[in-house]
């Protein structure tokens, strides 16, 4: 059973991957691997920001606040999570960008998990 159980912790696990902790991108034979789905943990400090828009999302995702403000702005619509648990959900083909306007940490579950595809240096670095 060992090779199918990991354990390990969302924040030190998440800094070696950009945040992700569990998708395709993960190594065969890793429980951690799945076509199915991608979820990231996020750990952003103020003013961390989207530097351009995500265009022709290919998946679904949903987004859970686990501490800070967070603002998701998506087409016609500004989402503010402000409390713990608070969350938004958005489909296939809807464009979104973000910005921490708190240290924030936040959960990322997107499906499916899409081989390839990235959107390369699109964060800005807040300032502490």
């Amino acid at each position: 059973m060992g090779d199918s159980v990991y354990v390990g912790n969302a924040g030190k696990d998440a800094a070696l991957d950009r945040g992700w902790l569990l998708g395709h991108f993960k190594g065969v034979g890793d429980p951690r691997r799945s076509e199915a789905v991608e979820i990231k943990w996020g750990v952003h400090r103020r003013g961390d920001a989207r530097l351009r828009w995500v265009e022709g999302e290919e998946r679904t995702a949903l987004l859970v606040l686990i501490s800070g403000r967070f603002r998701v702005e998506l087409p016609g619509r500004s989402v503010l999570l402000k409390e713990q648990g608070d969350y938004v959900v958005w489909g296939r083909g809807v464009d979104h960008s973000w910005c921490a306007e708190e240290e924030s940490v936040v959960l990322t579950v997107r499906w499916p998990s899409v081989p390839g595809y990235a959107v390369e240096g699109a964060v800005s670095p807040g300032s502490r």
